[in-house]
């Protein structure tokens, strides 16, 4: 039992007291106080009620509540607590000293002091003192030193929270205790229902804690290898509704930060995770992330999946190279219908004007546009998505990426399978896709198309190519809606703060065509006034509503210098070579 302040209040009742002392001692405690000379009229009573319930509580708990009424005679309250070790022989506990009762009452003391974690709040707590939480399940640790495991805080009921691990120090596998509540001050502002968001923290013993919401079951990554009974159980309209659902909810939580000016850094099938309710929500993208602590242990481990999920710029010099101030239309479907075998999907290669492939990525640059690598990172997310509705497996997916190469890379271990070094066998791949749903009944298979078209964008080898993530949620909106049939597409916000160019997506269908041509500008210059427009028909959230008044040119302007400064975890090691620093994933 974890003794809040209101249970101690409502517990430590007359009634409760009596019935723990004899009847000599009852009488007592409504005698006057020995104290004070005659100069107070109170009882041991009064006293015990106002102002020693605590006491009165630990005495009982080690055996001793007769003893209360010395303690009061001495003048002892519930302020004086914690008394010190060293202290408690005034006390006289018992008629001779005894160090066993007196080492009770100190350690059980902390007991009936419980500071509780509230939401938002980081506690230090001293060695001797007592956290309340309890263990719902305890999982194998990261490494020796760090674990991950569910919690609930008996102040908040009913709500599992995930706890991390991280121990205090210098070196692989540890934080500095300033480090670690520079992260925690980051994270106190990011919350969202589909994001691992900051509940609490504390310190205890020289460890640090990290509380976070939405424990996870699995995630996209083994989701690909073998369908959980979660999902399996669906009914078949259902699951692919559920597929087509997530995609809007990771596009949308994907425009929650970047409409903060942040990124999330790392998105791929690990960090992409639900739970057994199929609720869907990535990674936190703080440092105290799970996967954080495991890559601080051996910075030397080659990580394939970042690899493959992640954008070229990530891995080459971005590129600076632009046609002009709009970014160019790159997404054009075929003419024919998606009953048909023509559909065709181009994925721009960042050919610069002397017509050499891939030398927009080894122009020098100053920075690294990290919304635009999440776009990417998410793009491939989608297909991997996409090709599960259509019963694609993943390891299959990734063996066509991987089938041109005649050399094995990196050690001659494994091919080389990633999207950003395989743009014709993605490409290839996404016909297939649309050939395959052009031949299914079911509604929901008519945006299979239209959404891999808005895929093809998102994996424009040119960053500055790529649509906003804003613009993606109003594609993938209107997929669901128009071409699936999904009467309330999870997750419909708008947030506000900035001009996301909504104007500038325009989304139709081609003459005699059940595809769709998708057009957006992203202007690389400042805002242009009354460009943000509501899309008629979709309720709004709180914070759309709060929100939509356009910012400043110069405020505006501030927010993309913002996002061209983000930098991916693991992407600053690439760059600079850096193998002993603790990992990032957003400077701010």
């Amino acid at each position: 039992m974890w003794w809040h302040p209101s249970q101690i209040e409502a517990i430590v009742t007359r009634q409760f007291v009596c019935s723990h002392l004899l009847p000599e001692e009852i009488k007592r405690l409504d005698q006057p106080l020995a104290f004070g000379d005659g100069l107070t009229d109170g009882t041991y009573w009064e006293w015990i009620d106002e102002k020693a319930k605590r006491i009165f509580l630990i005495c009982l708990d080690i055996g001793v509540p007769d003893q209360i009424f010395g303690l009061v005679d001495d003048s002892w309250d519930d302020d004086d607590l914690p008394i010190p070790l060293g202290q408690i022989g005034r006390l006289s506990l018992t008629p001779s000293r005894d160090d066993k009762i007196e080492r009770r009452f100190y350690f059980r003391q902390f007991h009936y002091l419980l500071k509780f974690v509230e939401k938002g709040d980081h506690i230090a707590y001293e060695d001797p003192e007592v956290v309340p939480i309890n263990v719902v399940d305890k999982r194998a640790g990261l490494n020796l030193h760090s674990t991950v495991d569910r919690v609930e805080l008996p102040n908040r009921p009913g709500e599992i929270l995930s706890r991390r691990r991280l121990p205090i120090g210098v070196g692989p596998g540890l934080i500095t205790e300033e480090g670690f509540l520079y992260e925690i001050n980051k994270a106190r502002n990011i919350e969202n229902g589909h994001l691992a968001s900051y509940s609490g923290s504390y310190t205890h013993h020289g460890i640090c804690y990290a509380l976070f919401t939405l424990p996870s079951d699995f995630n996209l990554k083994s989701l690909l290898v073998a369908m959980p009974s979660s999902v399996k159980s669906l009914a078949k309209q259902d699951r692919r509704h559920l597929l087509m659902n997530w995609i809007h909810c990771l596009v949308d939580t994907l425009c929650y930060l970047h409409s903060r000016g942040l990124s999330h850094g790392n998105v791929k099938p690990s960090t992409i995770l639900f739970n057994s309710d199929n609720h869907i929500f990535y990674t936190d993208i703080s440092r105290l992330s799970a996967e954080a602590i495991a890559n601080t242990s051996d910075r030397s481990t080659f990580d394939k999946e970042s690899y493959d999920y992640a954008a070229p710029e990530q891995w080459y010099r971005p590129s600076t190279i632009h046609s002009g101030s709009h970014r160019r239309n790159t997404l054009i479907t075929s003419s024919g219908s998606t009953s048909s075998d023509n559909s065709t999907f181009s994925i721009n290669r960042g050919i610069s004007e002397n017509n050499n492939p891939g030398s927009a990525l080894h122009s020098p640059t100053p920075s690294l546009d990290s919304q635009a690598a999440d776009i990417f990172s998410l793009g491939c997310v989608i297909l991997e998505l996409l090709s599960l509705l259509m019963k694609r497996q993943t390891r299959a997916f990734a063996s066509h990426r991987a089938a041109k190469h005649k050399l094995a890379g990196r050690g001659g271990a494994v091919l080389d399978s990633s999207f950003h070094k395989n743009i014709g066998q993605v490409e290839s791949w996404m016909i297939e896709l649309a050939k395959d749903a052009s031949k299914k009944d079911d509604q929901v298979f008519r945006g299979v198309e239209p959404m891999l078209q808005m895929v093809a964008r998102m994996l424009s080898i040119v960053p500055h190519e790529r649509p906003t993530a804003q613009e993606v949620e109003q594609c993938t909106y209107k997929v669901l809606k128009e071409s699936c049939q999904i009467t309330e597409p999870h997750c419909v916000h708008q947030y506000g703060g900035w001009d996301f160019g909504l104007g500038n997506l325009q989304i139709s269908r081609g003459s005699g065509s059940e595809g769709f041509n998708i057009s957006t500008r992203r202007h690389s210059g400042p805002a242009r006034p009354g460009s943000s427009r509501l899309v008629p028909g979709r309720p709004l959230s709180s914070d759309s509503v709060q929100g939509r008044d356009m910012p400043s040119t110069s405020g505006f302007q501030a927010m993309q210098n913002i996002r061209a400064n983000k930098v991916r975890i693991w992407q600053a090691h690439v760059y600079a070579g850096n193998k002993s620093s603790f990992p990032r994933t957003n400077s701010t």
